[in-house]
């Protein structure tokens, strides 16, 4: 079978998922952490190079973690916060990685422990932490501001809800939108930058936690996928207008997804990829929204299914998938990049054949 949209590339240095990927702002990506199984989180990072398509394994972090963030600073830093270790338990520790020199520096740590957050860039260059878990069902409310010109962090107003497997969007305003999430899977608020205050908004048509939310180009937010509030995988899409602080129901994906990714393409419509809707298989099927039909429809499929993976916008509109776990419960090493402009395909490299031994991609937790 080909994929006229899907071309296979060389794959990763070392099998992984639920790491963090960002694009860097040379272009290149950079891919931190994640999991080689349940009981052991990475401290190995890698660098993807678009233009010669190639994985650098580049070194190590301080602090092995999975389920964190990377947050793109404005001096061309990148912070990585929280993460678990391989238990399910938050850390408090906090890195930042000089993109110009390639190489990671401790520094200060969060106020509280946590897992399955968010992070969000506000215009004035802070980083916004919000909620996630200390440990298994000890979920926050908490949050914190990270100022690289001091390198510190502070903490403001705490939302109204315990949230994690949440999301965070920072809308056109600046303002930052939370949705769902364990313990509150139907509310929204907004955090204001300007005063540190939350404000209660419309909550979802559907409760929904571990879902995706995607700024459209028009301003509102797409919300899909997830987990509902019997834990049943589904399908249904809603959006969030912030200028009439309303939801509305947009139709439902051709799949239930959880674990899956959405990413907004350069021309506007949204590309969702793999996630399972059953926790053991993993999907092919990839989907577009069209923000101006408001309708879906399928796109070509994934070579292989995935869930976990990390999912980022190169800088010429293709998209770079990396990682994940595949049907058989086993973390991958493989990338591959959907090309949103183009239909063409590519050989794989060298067939994923390219694998390091264990002993050298594991950090005990």
């Amino acid at each position: 079978m080909i994929f006229l949209a899907w071309s296979p590339i060389r794959s990763m240095n070392v099998e992984r998922y639920s790491h963090a990927a960002i694009v860097l702002y040379n272009g290149k990506v950079l891919v931190s952490g994640g999991a080689f199984d349940i009981h052991y989180a990475l401290n190995i990072y890698e660098l993807y190079d678009p233009s010669t398509e190639t994985w650098t394994q580049a070194g190590y972090t301080f602090v092995p973690r999975s389920l964190h963030t990377l947050s793109v600073l404005p001096n061309y830093q990148v912070l990585a916060t929280g993460g678990s270790r391989g238990d399910g338990v938050g850390v408090l520790w906090s890195e930042v990685y000089d993109s110009i020199q390639d190489f990671w520096t401790l520094t200060d740590n969060m106020h509280d422990s946590r897992v399955r957050h968010t992070a969000s860039v506000l215009s004035n260059g802070k980083v916004l932490v919000t909620g996630g878990q200390v440990e298994p069902l000890d979920y926050l409310n908490t949050c914190e501001l990270y100022d690289s010109s001091t390198q510190k962090w502070s903490r403001t107003t705490n939302m109204h809800a315990t949230r994690a497997y949440h999301t965070a969007t920072v809308l056109k305003n600046g303002k930052v939108l939370v949705t769902g999430g364990l313990s509150e899977p139907n509310t929204t608020e907004i955090y204001d930058p300007l005063t540190g205050n939350w404000t209660k908004t419309a909550s979802m048509n559907v409760g929904r936690s571990a879902h995706t939310a995607t700024l459209l180009m028009n301003g509102e937010v797409l919300v899909t996928g997830g987990m509902n509030n019997s834990a049943a995988m589904i399908a249904s899409a809603e959006l969030y207008n912030p200028s009439t602080d309303t939801w509305t129901i947009v139709g439902s994906m051709q799949s239930k997804r959880i674990y899956h990714t959405a990413s907004l393409l350069p021309n506007g419509k949204v590309l969702i990829t793999g996630g399972t809707f059953d926790l053991v298989v993993c999907l092919t099927n990839t989907e577009l929204y069209d923000p101006i039909t408001r309708n879906w429809s399928n796109a070509d499929d994934m070579p292989v299914g995935l869930r976990a993976h990390a999912a980022s916008v190169l800088e010429n509109g293709d998209i770079l998938i990396s990682g994940g776990i595949t049907s058989n419960e086993i973390a991958s090493n493989i990338s591959m990049l959907y090309n949103s402009s183009r239909k063409t395909f590519k050989s794989m490299n060298d067939g994923g054949k390219h694998q390091p031994s264990r002993e050298s991609i594991y950090v005990n937790k």
